[in-house]
């Protein structure tokens, strides 16, 4: 008689099995709870699986490079051989999916999602054709594809393994019912030169090694699959996740040291501005209503006057500069509309936001991006127009397009890096699209946050 002690000391013991997160736990947690598990039918599934697909992408990559090679002249044979790394990046996502039969970590891409990759130049044009040999681009000379290609290659390979472990193991487990359902039918049976069996009755013994071959092969599937699939993980997720980390690390380094040497460079140049513009007409202000109050000249005191305004109308484009009030007092969209008053060149504004008011600090980090934008249109672009449409929605996504020249880079000075670094303090991206011979479109997006007080309902 089992005690309910006992069997909750058995429940807890096989518990950790039913529920491990890799098939190195479960083989860990003992032979009762692993055997009576589905985990050797997953690493039996995940070997089929593997062998098929490896052994697949190997004839594709094989066609693909003949095809190329032969049509290389024609240039149809370029896309082909481009489409053997890209084939294996595919391949390789697969990977990364079939990995949670056997282990729930996740396995994010290195790659981007094909929805963001399209955003990524808003104003690209060109039919379908021609946006496909983009991605087709894109993907290739991606570092995480060549990784993919050299995991590819090998991965095929040790396909043969998979299939030749899976069948060897099916075939030791159904090695004695074959051999019964044999001699059943009249046939006989041999193992070895000294072992016939003609009779029914002389298979039941070695029918008992069944459940022994079952055990050994639902082991061996488990082990060669737990390490096929740690091999996978390390290639394809391990390394990347460390050197993205890297990266980002390095980038929000840059970034900072960035943002400061911009917060130093804006206050040296108020402090400049406000030392040789407004004290200085303030200065003279002051000498000149001196001198009126001693002469009681009215042409002083009218020069005073002007001065006076001189000084106001500078004070105003300073403070404007720093933040304007009339994005505090009316919306984004309403600011912008005011500098397209002020651009130098004729400017649209389509403004999608209506009643709608996302958090002040995002307006004005749009504001000023926008700012920039325009700023940078009037001055390098040689366009005769721009337009600025604001949206909103789950983010806040403000468009400025021109009919310039093009060839636009963030890395020329232009300001588009200090804006990145900006907008990417509160989440956002800056795209930019600005092929040779233009259209140039900068498009910013900033996740949408309601303002305090009300603001951002409609």
């Amino acid at each position: 008689m089992v005690s309910s002690d006992t069997r909750v000391a058995t429940r807890a013991a096989e518990a950790p099995v039913a529920d491990a997160g890799s098939v190195w736990q479960a083989l860990a947690g003992g032979p009762t709870g692993f055997l009576g598990s589905l985990w050797p039918l997953r690493a039996l599934g995940y070997l089929l699986a593997g062998g098929v697909l490896g052994l697949g992408w190997l004839f594709l990559a094989v066609g693909l490079v003949l095809v190329g090679i032969v049509l290389l002249p024609t240039g149809i044979g370029v896309v082909a051989l481009l489409c053997v790394p890209a084939s294996a990046a595919g391949l390789a996502g697969l990977e990364r999916r079939r990995l949670r039969w056997l282990d729930r970590r996740d396995a994010p891409s290195p790659h981007q999602d094909a929805s963001e990759a399209a955003r990524d130049e808003p104003g690209a044009g060109g039919n379908a054709a021609r946006r496909a040999l983009r991605r087709l681009w894109r993907r290739t000379k991606s570092p995480a594809t060549w990784v993919e290609l050299g995991f590819a290659v090998p991965n095929a390979v040790l396909s043969v393994l998979d299939l030749l472990v899976a069948v060897v193991g099916l075939g030791l487990v159904a090695s004695q019912p074959f051999a019964l359902f044999t001699v059943v039918g009249g046939d006989q049976v041999m193992y070895g030169e000294g072992i016939v069996l003609t009779e029914a009755a002389q298979v039941l013994p070695w029918l008992l090694l069944t459940p022994v071959f079952a055990a050994l092969a639902c082991y061996l599937f488990a082990a060669l699959a737990g390490a096929r699939a740690t091999l996978a993980r390390a290639v394809l997720v391990g390394p990347r996740r460390e050197k993205e980390l890297d990266a980002r690390l390095t980038e929000v380094t840059a970034s900072r040291a960035r943002l400061a040497d911009a917060f130093e460079v804006e206050r040296r140049r108020i402090e400049r501005d406000l030392h040789d513009g407004a004290q200085q007409r303030l200065t003279g202000l002051i000498m000149t209503l001196g001198l009126a109050k001693l002469d009681a000249d009215p042409a002083l005191v009218a020069r005073a006057q002007d001065e006076a305004r001189a000084v106001l109308a500078e004070l105003r484009d300073l403070v404007r500069g720093i933040h304007p009030s009339v994005l505090t007092d009316r919306g984004l969209g309403a600011a912008v509309e005011a500098l397209a008053e002020r651009s130098a060149l004729p400017v649209r504004v389509a403004d999608g936001l209506g009643a709608r008011r996302p958090a002040e600090a995002l307006e004005v980090a749009a504001y000023f991006a926008v700012a920039e934008a325009l700023t940078n249109a009037a001055k390098h672009s040689g366009a005769s127009y721009a337009a600025v449409t604001v949206r909103g929605g789950e983010e806040l996504t403000v468009e400025v397009r021109d009919d310039g020249r093009g060839g636009a880079d963030p890395d020329g000075g232009t300001g588009l890096t200090g804006l990145a670094d900006r907008l990417a303090v509160h989440g956002g991206r800056l795209r930019l699209s600005s092929p040779p011979g233009g259209p140039t479109v900068v498009r910013i997006e900033l996740p949408w946050t309601d303002g305090q007080d009300g603001r951002g309902t409609a």
